[in-house]
């Protein structure tokens, strides 16, 4: 079952720009190829065997202006300045944070970081 418009405009209520970027994100996945998209409580999360990409709003914990960040799930360390912070939780997986402001920002850089997570999700 996939995600319903419902669960994404609860989600996204009341935040047109993060749901923007949000749809920017979605249209990247998908040129990527088929996933699952699950709305929880924190996060949207795109799937296939396992999670590869995440996007929530930091506003909603923490002070901060930025509408939505996307987190991909790589076997490398990325070493692009773009990213707002980058963690290793487990040896060999590293996770990427990038805070997005404007759907510009999703560009081939952007689309070929998410290619690669989904590649890997497989």
């Amino acid at each position: 079952m996939g995600v319903t418009p419902a669960q994404l405009d609860a989600f996204f209520a009341g935040r047109p720009a993060s749901r923007g970027l949000f749809e920017a994100v979605r249209a990247a996945v998908d040129a990527a190829g088929p996933s699952d998209v699950r709305v929880g409580r924190s996060q949207v999360a795109f799937r296939r065997r396992v999670g590869f990409a995440h996007v929530w709003i930091p506003g909603r914990y923490l002070r901060s202006d930025v509408p939505l960040v996307l987190s991909l799930a790589l076997r490398r360390h990325d070493p692009s300045r773009r990213w707002k912070e980058v963690v290793e939780p487990r040896p060999g997986r590293f996770t990427h944070h990038l805070e997005l402001r404007d759907v510009a920002e999703v560009d081939d850089t952007v689309r070929a970081w998410i290619a690669e997570a989904w590649a890997l999700a497989g």
